[in-house]
């Protein structure tokens, strides 16, 4: 198939085109560059089955023909997305509406990354897909957080609407190789202040909770969200709970055990429990995370490693 990834240059997105090169695919993987970073595809770039076209999603999206599209496109850390939050919401709304556009015209199959924000500060908990969650409307969070809640919105109004085939996968905390330095996730800042001997950051008294999944177990789930029958949302993420001051001390152990950790105060709106309920992923795409939270955890320690060169 001729597949489309925006995003594709970012850190799930640049996974995700290397397992549907592998399978045999023809992939295009549209990028702005803003937290993608084009050496993610670099191993790519003289196969003739892979194009890199830079180009940002709030403009339209000239391409001829693809059957399929994933659409991975928007920063999704709170220090990338907060920073231009009327250009996160554009990114969101427009960008959406382009990538559904295209996929009206040339009849495609489009894959909306959605995101486990969509469920705010949760007042249930684990979180299902029924939940129709807790968002402060006006808050620091709310051009992600509702932002994606309209892109949720625009993807069902258009396969309702113009019977546009699409897929909506809700993605809970994701780490794994060729995560950002900068991005403020709570794995790759706990990570690179362990490997630099800065004090680990927790926010809070570290009590509020995530779910951590591997990024190549996520891929998987976006794969098979895609090519089966299930339109979603469909929660994908690692059900295991764990709070920040739990995960701070694994990190802590697995790469310095005499590092110090500092509490600060917690941000505006920072959900206090995360966890999903895969039920649905298991029973429609025979879908559970693989990869334990200290092998995943292992694997981007090493690749921080590498990449800061630090031994």
């Amino acid at each position: 198939m001729k597949i489309l990834v925006t995003g594709g240059a970012g850190f799930i997105g640049s996974h995700l085109v290397d397992r549907l090169i592998e399978a045999g695919n023809s992939v295009i993987s549209l990028d702005n560059l803003y937290t993608g970073r084009k050496v993610n595809n670099a191993h790519w770039l003289e196969h003739p089955n892979f194009k890199f076209i830079e180009h940002d999603v709030i403009n339209p999206i000239d391409i001829e023909q693809v059957d399929q599209i994933y659409h991975l496109a928007c920063p999704a850390s709170p220090v990338h997305y907060q920073a231009d939050p009327i250009k996160t919401a554009q990114t969101n709304f427009l960008g959406t509406f382009n990538v559904l556009e295209l996929a009206k015209r040339c009849k495609a199959r489009v894959l909306l990354a959605s995101t486990s924000e969509v469920y705010g500060d949760p007042l249930i908990h684990p979180q299902t897909e029924d939940y129709w969650g807790n968002v402060n409307c006006t808050g620091i969070r709310s051009c992600y957080d509702e932002g994606k809640r309209i892109s949720e919105t625009l993807t069902f109004d258009y396969h309702r609407q113009f019977g546009v085939e699409v897929r909506v996968a809700r993605i809970f905390n994701t780490h794994g190789v060729r995560m950002l330095e900068n991005d403020g996730r709570v794995v790759s800042n706990f990570i690179v202040q362990a490997l630099k001997g800065i004090p680990l950051t927790i926010y809070g008294d570290g009590s509020q909770t995530r779910s951590f999944c591997y990024v190549s177990d996520l891929v998987e789930g976006l794969i098979r969200l895609t090519n089966g029958n299930y339109i979603g949302p469909v929660n994908l993420g690692n059900p295991g709970e764990y709070t920040i001051l739990q995960l701070a001390q694994t990190i802590q152990r697995l790469i310095d055990p005499t590092a110090e950790l500092v509490f600060k105060p917690l941000p505006q709106d920072d959900p206090q429990r995360r966890q999903p309920d895969i039920s649905r992923a298991k029973f429609h795409l025979g879908w559970e995370p693989t990869v334990p939270l200290e092998e995943g955890l292992a694997k981007t320690i090493a690749y921080f490693r590498d990449h800061l060169s630090v031994k």
